[in-house]
C-alpha cells in the first residue's frame, strides 16, 4: 500500500527556493534545467529523496507538487501508472525572468529507488 506524500525543499542554479511534495517510494530526485545568461544549458539536482530504497509499493498513482513562491511557480503532476513502469516525468514551466521575458524552466522527476529488501 502506498504511503502518504512527504515534504522536502531545494534550490536551483539561480538560488530560487522550492518546496517539493513527493511520494517517498517513487521519487528519487528532481532535476532543474535552465538556459543561463551565457546561452548555455545548465542542469542541477534540486532535490534528492533522503531514502535509499522503497519501503512499500508506490501505488498506482504518482503525485508530485513543486512550488516556488518567488517565481510564482506552483504545479502538481499526477500520473496513473498501473504497471509501475514510469521511470521519468518532465515538465516545462514558463516563468518571467529578470527582464520580464518568459523563460522555460524544465523539471525532471526520476524514479530510481530500488524495491524494498
Amino acid at each position: 500500500m502506498a504511503r502518504h506524500n512527504r515534504d522536502g525543499s531545494g534550490a536551483d542554479q539561480r538560488g530560487f527556493a522550492y518546496e517539493v511534495n513527493y511520494q517517498p517510494d517513487w521519487l528519487r530526485h528532481v532535476k532543474v534545467t535552465r538556459v543561463l545568461q551565457s546561452g548555455r544549458q545548465s542542469t542541477k539536482t534540486m532535490f534528492r529523496n533522503p531514502a535509499d530504497r522503497q519501503e512499500a509499493s508506490p501505488g498506482d498513482r504518482i503525485r508530485t507538487r513543486i512550488v516556488s513562491v518567488a517565481q510564482g511557480l506552483d504545479f502538481e503532476v499526477a500520473v496513473t501508472d498501473l504497471k509501475g513502469a514510469v521511470a521519468r516525468v518532465s515538465v516545462a514551466f514558463l516563468v518571467a525572468n529578470e527582464r520580464g521575458e518568459k523563460e522555460a524552466v524544465e523539471f525532471t522527476l526520476e524514479n530510481e529507488l530500488p524495491p524494498p529488501l
